[in-house]
């Protein structure tokens, strides 16, 4: 079908200096249920295109699902004639703008199809978690989900681009929640950090049998735990933590719009400049971050960003130095600094903007036990539960919804409420043990925020465990 839209716009697609059309159609399912009981099912579709014009030092572009002939003139129509107002007006002259004609395909692996398993089944598995996460008399909220989106993109340019790509997504989530008195309590499943590409095997069934039963233990735990001590001390952070602390102060301080100011009305700006890349030391010498579109399974990987640009894996930091930014072609442009394949939109009614991709810290020499034995006194802490950030991505406070108190190099008394608060750079220069592969676990989320209107994307984040030195850390009340 995306091919035969794609000849029909062929047909009709304006004489200027450059065109593009991103035809995008999407399917959906989302099974839940709540407290042992099935909720409403939903399944979703969707198709539409994005129409790009750039001509005489403008841009412009408009979105359509009516894919008719005529649907896709009127979107043309509408892009060139904003392509013509913006020309001279706009912030920067959109005929400097360098054109790929990029020609792939990309498709999410699969083993086994979605579509395979019965929803019957799929019921029957959310129901059986909902046994386990409800056992227990201080449970009193308890949920499991399964979602599901493939969508088929793609992008066709008047340069000849030609990129065509099918993902699969799938973010299995569940949670529990424990009260006693006033006191509430909550453990998920890495908190919604466990979305990856794929089809019915990327769920990991067996994992999520056994870590049903362990979050409504560990909720039920935390009732009873005392608060997370405060002071400055030695702080260990899982993997389902990790992704927070990558995506708000690495991932979004290295977007290069928000270094532009493109942002700042809406989300914020970055203390990080372009003059920065190449130089700058953001963090120990063990702070390695990548760009990587290409992990098998991960749940940003792709061969294209959405405006045709090659996608290759890209060092953004190396040996604590930053020598790379996160942004697409018109941002790397303007900046005059490296960026990568990261310009992306949501469904087919956004236009791309600078987006994170997958944004990895990769693995260093030391087994989780190497980091806890190191520790005399400090917190292991694992799945966030609460996060701010100030405007430029400079300082930063973030809690969690379990800890284990670190002493003499023993595990010992798990605690409740434990939070942290640092400023960026010294936070990353405070890095001292990151985990070795054996750790590294591949995880993402589908709810990133950014852009006007918004835009809601799914980024990767893959880490091992890391241990810093000299962190502030506190507790709730």
């Amino acid at each position: 079908m995306l091919e035969k839209i794609a000849d029909r716009f062929r047909e009709i697609a304006p004489n200027v200096d450059f065109w593009s059309i991103r035809i995008v159609r999407e399917e959906g399912e989302f099974i839940s249920v709540r407290h042992n009981v099935m909720q409403p099912l939903v399944n979703s579709e969707d198709a539409g295109a994005m129409v790009t014009v750039c001509d005489r030092g403008g841009m412009g572009y408009a979105a359509t699902s009516d894919l008719t002939e005529s649907g896709l003139k009127r979107a043309a129509g509408e892009a060139l004639d904003w392509s013509r107002r913006s020309a001279g007006r706009s912030v920067w002259d959109f005929s400097r703008l360098r054109h790929f004609a990029a020609k792939g395909e990309y498709e999410s692996p699969c083993e086994t199809p979605w579509a395979s398993i019965p929803l019957t089944g799929k019921i029957e598995f959310l129901h059986d978690l909902n046994e386990r996460l409800g056992k227990g008399g201080r449970v009193i909220e308890w949920y499991a989900s399964l979602s599901y989106v493939e969508e088929e993109t793609l992008l066709v340019t008047s340069e000849g681009g030609y990129a065509s790509q099918l993902n699969r997504f799938v973010a299995p989530d569940m949670g529990a929640v424990a009260a006693a008195g006033a006191e509430a309590q909550r453990r998920t499943f890495g908190g919604r950090g466990r979305a990856r590409q794929g089809g019915w095997e990327a769920v990991d069934s067996e994992a999520m049998r056994e870590s049903a039963s362990r979050i409504s233990e560990e909720a039920q735990e935390l009732l009873s735990a005392p608060n997370c001590p405060a002071g400055r001390m030695d702080l260990i952070l899982d993997p389902d933590q990790m992704i927070l602390q990558i995506h708000e102060s690495i991932g979004h301080p290295l977007e290069l719009d928000r270094m532009l100011g493109d942002e700042r009305n809406y989300a914020g700006t970055s203390f990080v400049t372009p003059d920065m890349i190449g130089g700058y030391k953001y963090g120990s010498d063990l702070l390695n971050v990548t760009f990587d579109p290409d992990r098998r399974g991960q749940l940003a990987s792709y061969s294209f960003d959405d405006e045709g640009i090659p996608a290759e894996r890209e060092y953004l930091i190396r040996d604590g130095t930053l020598v790379r930014g996160i942004g697409g072609n018109i941002s790397q442009v303007r900046t005059g600094v490296p960026g990568v394949a990261s310009s992306r939109a949501v469904g087919w009614n956004r236009p791309p903007i600078d987006r994170m991709g997958n944004i990895n810290l990769e693995p260093g020499g030391s087994s989780r036990e190497d980091m806890i034995a190191s520790v005399e006194r400090g917190v292991y802490m694992k799945t966030n539960c609460s996060w701010s950030i100030d405007d430029s991505r400079l300082k930063f406070q973030f809690g969690c919804e379990w800890a284990c108190l670190v002493e003499e190099g023993r595990l010992t008394q798990v605690v409740k409420n434990p939070n942290y608060r640092g400023v960026t750079p010294e936070f990353w220069g405070n890095l001292r043990m990151v985990g070795n592969p054996e750790t590294f676990e591949v995880l993402g989320t589908p709810n990133c925020g950014k852009g006007e209107p918004n835009q809601m994307i799914r980024v990767g984040h893959a880490t091992p465990p890391c241990m810093f030195s000299g962190i502030e850390v506190f507790g709730g009340e």
